[in-house]
């Protein structure tokens, strides 16, 4: 990488010349993010994984600009026309639009007009005009005079400061104006408020640029950027008179150069360079919606998990009846049924009562799609009958469950290998209950673009927001850690250095020779080589190993200087591991290497104290009124409580056990102004809010979070040209013969 990139990129990402080689070196070769991040610190000197990961996006983007640059200068070569100063131009630029602008007079066109008038004969009168010869001018008909211009106009447009001067206008100067389209809808719409509706581009939101663009491509607006044609021209006019400068002020050169300029700009440079801008500004409003899209997706899978506790999931119906499934402290499937708590009441209960006699489980988790909250009341209403007739029986809490992408799970190809011989249905209660237990291990087995916390999700640049969504689960996963032996193998794809190939190895050996029981065991495994290896082993855990440090988070590179630790201190290894009292009495100066700095012992330290901590916060159950349980029992000025589950750019959408969750617009996060509803809450967060206002007729419920809101105020523009998108598609079905627990859970009660 040459010094030039090098000092680009430390002002593009905020980290120094050498960090930016360290990273670039490890990359290459073949180290992953994560493992990058975790456990070769001293390389690149405590970088973080956003850090390491804009490193990473820079560097491609100056590759490829490297590699085109090449394309370029090989292409004008065999055109015979490369000069040492285009050279030179295209060698030191280092911007892909500027690149293009360079290239643009040598692009193969097709026929064009300048083309045909070169044809004719007309390019010496172009050339004569474009020199200032007056004599030439004047001696023109108009005819040929038109001809003359052709040529100049793509000789303007061509030029690579002048297209760069009027994109950066259309970029900073120009207009977004929006307008009903033709016919105008007869029905209300989403898009009411930009029916009539201009603001500038280089001030426009993200989230209202995208509801624009939604519009458009729905068909009810018509949206176009307006710039000042005078203010276009003239800045035209400037560059191309310091390139004529024989040209005569106010002759007839000038005269027929500005007529050029003026069809240059109006049929060449404008179309091209508003596309341009219109590009750049959706991708730059699709990276800030993917942002946060990545960060309500790093919230919800971080969410704190219940643990090994087994649970009973229930999948809420009416007319189809409610699926239920068990599953055991490790989220083993046990058993199904199916409830009809409204038209059968008593032999629900009696059901319900049965299973959590036999089973005995800690919690029910009942998904929160339609019919949620009566059946969670219902359950709870038969857990207190159940406690007050038999005592002894421990009482389960009761939890509301997201079903945002069940169904898609249930449906899945891995849900199918899962459960090959169960009901679609019953697979998404059984992913209700396991994402309870595990939120990060179930929800893997989903798209994340499935699970419904995105802005615009299906209007931004799908590949852009695929990578990103996939950076945040392997993120989440390595930072987590993963239990090698209970491990799906869509969770263990996501392990640093896995993939999906290794994934499927690993289970198959452990399906054919038991529980894995050291990480050396790893090495058995057909295709995981040492890179491999040295890449995974760190993020994988071996819950009772004989070694202790298999547990934990010190990678087995480490192995031999944690058991000198142990050696120098006079403890065994399983003395130290876990201890924080010993831990905390390391001396790590005594322990630097040339290969170990301080960084990497002080994570190992803080690993002996505590391995294998898991980082997430500790479960707590949402709170939900029990007389709210429908959009009707809504009222304003009501007090609840209620989970956030997905943040906009201009609000946060609030989950109040409704079924339809609520808005907070950004007006009303809180008593202080805020700019970034992401700096006030996140996914996840419990909040107590005011029902502000009802609309029953669109579904939507105005919530705030403010100390003293306003009762009764129309919810804020910008909030409600964006639909929430439905938690889950419901799939009917009819009730199974087999529908009861083969085991026969009801026969002790």
């Amino acid at each position: 990488m040459n010094s030039e990139i090098l000092a680009r990129m430390e002002g593009e990402v905020g980290a120094s010349s050498r960090q930016i080689s360290a990273v670039e070196k490890l990359l290459g070769e073949g180290n992953t993010v994560p493992f990058i991040a975790r456990y070769r610190k001293e390389m690149h000197g405590n970088l973080d994984e956003v850090a390491i990961g804009k490193i990473q996006e820079r560097l491609t983007y100056y590759t490829e600009l490297e590699s085109r640059k090449e394309t370029i200068l090989k292409s004008i070569a065999d055109q015979e026309k490369l000069t040492p100063e285009l050279e030179k131009k295209i060698r030191e630029c280092y911007q892909k639009s500027a690149l293009e602008d360079l290239y643009q007079p040598y692009k193969p066109k097709r026929r064009t007009r300048a083309q045909v008038a070169k044809e004719k004969g007309f390019g010496p009168l172009a050339e004569s005009i474009w020199s200032g010869d007056e004599a030439a001018a004047l001696a023109a008909s108009d005819e040929e005079l038109q001809f003359a211009r052709d040529i100049i106009a793509e000789r303007v447009a061509d030029m690579a400061n002048v297209r760069g001067y009027i994109r950066q206008l259309f970029a900073t100067k120009s207009t977004v104006k929006s307008e009903v389209a033709s016919p105008k809808p007869t029905e209300p719409t989403k898009f009411e408020q930009y029916y009539e509706f201009s603001e500038s581009i280089s001030t426009i939101p993200s989230h209202r640029y995208l509801a624009i663009r939604r519009g458009q491509k729905e068909g009810v607006l018509w949206v176009k950027l307006e710039l000042d044609k005078e203010l276009a021209l003239e800045g035209i006019m400037d560059l191309v008179l310091k390139e004529t400068s024989g040209v005569s002020p106010r002759g007839v050169c000038e005269r027929q150069i500005t007529l050029a300029a003026e069809d240059a700009y109006k049929r060449l440079l404008a179309p091209s360079c508003e596309v341009d801008v219109t590009v750049d500004k959706k991708m730059e409003a699709d990276r800030a919606a993917v942002e946060v899209f990545a960060e309500n997706l790093r919230h919800l899978l971080l969410a704190a998990p219940l643990g090994e506790k087994a649970v009973l999931a229930i999948d809420p119906g009416i007319r189809t009846g409610c699926k239920v499934a068990m599953m055991d402290s490790t989220g083993k499937y046990l058993g199904k049924t199916v409830i009809y708590p409204q038209q059968n009441p008593q032999e629900a209960a009696k059901a319900i009562a049965m299973i959590v006699n036999r089973y005995r489980p800690e919690a029910v988790a009942v998904g929160n799609g339609t019919a949620g909250r009566e059946t969670e009341t219902f359950v709870r209403q038969t857990l207190k009958k159940l406690h007050d007739q038999h005592p002894e029986i421990p009482t389960p809490m009761v939890v509301s469950v997201s079903e945002s992408g069940a169904s898609v799970y249930s449906a899945s190809e891995i849900a199918r290998k899962e459960f090959p011989d169960l009901d679609l249905t019953v697979r998404g209660a059984i992913s209700i209950g396991r994402r309870l237990q595990d939120p990060l291990a179930e929800l893997v087995k989903i798209d994340p673009k499935a699970i419904g916390v995105g802005q615009y999700q299906h209007d931004v640049h799908q590949p852009l927001l695929g990578s990103k969504l996939d950076e945040v689960v392997v993120s989440c996963v390595n930072g987590v850690g993963v239990e090698l032996n209970t491990a799906s193998a869509p969770l263990l794809e996501r392990v640093s250095g896995v993939g999906a190939s290794l994934a499927k190895a690993i289970v198959e050996w452990r399906n054919e020779n038991g529980k894995f029981t050291s990480r050396e065991d790893l090495k058995k495994v057909k295709g995981l080589g040492a890179k491999a290896f040295e890449q995974c082993a760190g993020f994988l855990r071996i819950r009772g190993a004989k070694n202790p440090l298999d547990s934990s988070a010190v990678h087995p590179e480490r192995y031999e200087l944690v058991n000198r630790m142990a050696l120098d201190m006079g403890v065994g290894l399983g003395e130290l591991v876990g201890n924080q009292s010993l831990a905390s009495k390391i001396n790590i100066r005594n322990y630097i290497t040339n290969d170990v700095g301080e960084l990497t012992l002080k994570d190992i330290v803080s690993e002996l104290a505590k391995p294998g901590r898991d980082p997430r916060a500790v479960f707590e159950p949402p709170k939900f009124r029990d007389d709210v349980t429908k959009i009707e029992d809504v009222r304003e000025g009501m007090k609840l409580e209620g989970v956030v589950t997905n943040v906009t750019a201009f609000g946060a959408f609030v989950d109040i056990g409704v079924h339809q969750d609520g808005l907070i617009h950004l007006s009303e996060l809180s008593d202080n102004f805020v700019t970034d509803p992401a700096s006030v809450v996140k996914a996840g967060d419990r909040l107590k809010v005011t029902v502000i206002g009802v609309d029953l007729a669109r579904q939507r419920i105005s919530l705030s979070a403010k100390t003293n809101p306003t009762v009764g105020a129309s919810p804020a523009k910008g909030g409600t040209a964006v639909s929430r998108e439905p938690r889950r598609a419901r799939t009917s079905f009819a009730p199974s013969s087999g529908s009861g627990f083969s085991c026969n859970p009801f026969a002790n009660l």
